[in-house]
């Protein structure tokens, strides 16, 4: 799945066209290294978020093409 959705689908950032330029800024790293939205995400890869002084380190636990908003937190976990 590509980053920019997958960040949309489990809503660790409510709009796939700011994930898409979050991407773009250099502000999302995938397993420490720099991604674009176009990156395929697999269970297991460290997403790390940065938006100003805020930083979310996640970890990728399913990859599910559709998922419900109760079962979104339920694709990562939270690190750190």
């Amino acid at each position: 799945m590509r980053l920019d959705k997958y960040l949309k689908i489990s809503r660790i950032i409510k709009r796939r066209t700011v994930a898409n330029e979050a991407c773009d800024a250099g502000r999302v790293t995938v397993n420490g290294k720099i991604a674009k939205a176009g990156l395929e995400v697999k269970e297991g890869d460290i997403i790390e978020i940065r938006f100003g002084s805020n930083i979310t380190k996640v970890e990728v636990l399913s990859t599910k093409e559709n998922v419900r908003k109760e079962e979104a937190p339920n694709m990562f976990k939270t690190l750190e």
